[in-house]
């Protein structure tokens, strides 16, 4: 394959960003679109691949050569004779019709349909995206690098990703429960290395179901608007609570780069379920720091939620008092000393942490009656 093997560690991430893009190229309401939508009402079947170039033209044989612009009308016409076609890779135009493709026979594929078979070889040893319409099912298939992506109808399309953003909207709940529990055990000097595996985890899952609606808005194009409203409002905070937590919790002998959630894409499903395996992976790592060894928060979460201040004057406060417990007892005027925060901000921070904690007395008192 010419593109089709990328570095092990991204292979996943790249192809999924990719199919995202091409999905959104084929999308309802583009040009593209609308030709294949003909192209299944005509009940002719096609193959078309997108993309040109020296690659594409090794595994070409006969054909016309063209330089016509891209129409649903002309891809619908030109589809009607047999071979396939050929689009340049802005997609704008198409390059050749009738064209009969010849990939190497000895390429590895599950597919059994001629048009799909071909469809699979071509991708993997060109990497270029093909499409097939096929002509006795009346559905459209998406081939790279060896895998097979059905392009969906639009109703299709919007009932799963009404049913992910269902999904998400729970994930997010279980996120935000979990984030309040570390917050009442931070004010408490309670939270252990499990505690914030538990976020991380929630993260991790909420970050995997909004990368599935993602997809879906990229797919549905402009019928997409009220899916990326929706995943809009379900976003709000929740990266800026990833990249918190890492700034919170990273231990002092693990620099910035080596302690990230990222390490978390790399787990299965079942792996990410268990919360050694995330504290390993995000470098919190489990056989240094047990599940229910001790550790303290910096306090950049909070002191973010509390304040309009500049990441640069809350690094000087967290630099100043070291924790989240030096910082809760520190007084006004200590607080109001540090170049940036002044007297009136330093007066939010203390009602601010006060109100964080008289808010986890009452809960602790209720629970405890």
């Amino acid at each position: 394959m010419t593109d089709g093997q990328p570095n092990p560690d991204t292979s996943r991430d790249v192809q999924a960003e990719r199919v995202r893009h091409l999905m959104a190229l084929l999308a309802p309401g583009t040009p593209i679109r609308e030709g294949l939508d003909r192209i299944v009402n005509g009940r002719t079947g096609g193959l078309i691949v997108l993309g040109d170039g020296p690659e594409i033209d090794k595994v070409c044989s006969g054909g016309f050569p063209l330089d016509v612009r891209l129409t649903p009308q002309a891809m619908r016409e030109l589809s009607k004779m047999d071979g396939g076609l050929v689009v340049s890779s802005d997609h704008e135009r198409i390059k050749a019709a009738a064209v009969h493709f010849v990939p190497d026979g000895d390429l590895p594929t599950m597919e059994t349909g001629t048009r799909h078979r071909t469809a699979d070889r071509l991708s993997q040893q060109t990497g270029a995206p093909v499409v097939v319409v096929s002509a006795s099912m009346s559905v459209m298939s998406l081939f790279l690098n060896g895998r097979r992506y059905l392009i969906e109808k639009p109703e299709q399309l919007l009932a799963r990703a009404n049913q992910a953003l269902a999904t998400l909207a729970s994930y997010r709940r279980r996120l935000v429960e979990e984030a309040e529990n570390l917050t009442a055990l931070e004010i408490r000097d309670q939270v252990q290395v499990r505690d914030v595996a538990a976020v991380a985890q929630r993260f991790e899952m909420w970050r995997r179901i909004d990368a599935e609606v993602r997809g879906y808005v990229s797919a549905l194009g402009l019928e997409g608007r009220l899916v990326q409203l929706q995943r809009n409002e379900l976003s709000l905070g929740v990266e800026d609570l990833g990249r918190l937590l890492t700034e919170d919790y990273r231990p002092d002998s693990v620099s910035p780069g080596e302690f990230s959630l990222s390490g978390l894409q790399q787990l299965s499903w079942e792996d990410l379920l268990e919360l050694g395996n995330v504290a390993e992976a995000i470098n919190l790592g489990a056989a240094e720091h047990p599940l229910d060894s001790a550790i303290r928060a910096r306090g950049h979460r909070q002191l973010t939620i509390m304040t309009d201040l500049s990441s640069r004057t809350i690094q000087r406060i967290i630099d100043h008092f070291n924790d989240l417990q030096s910082l809760v007892s520190a007084s006004t005027s200590e607080l109001g000393d540090i170049k940036g925060v002044g007297v009136r901000r330093a007066r939010e921070i203390r009602q601010g942490l006060e109100s964080i904690f008289e808010g986890d007395q009452r809960t602790h008192h209720r629970h405890s009656r």
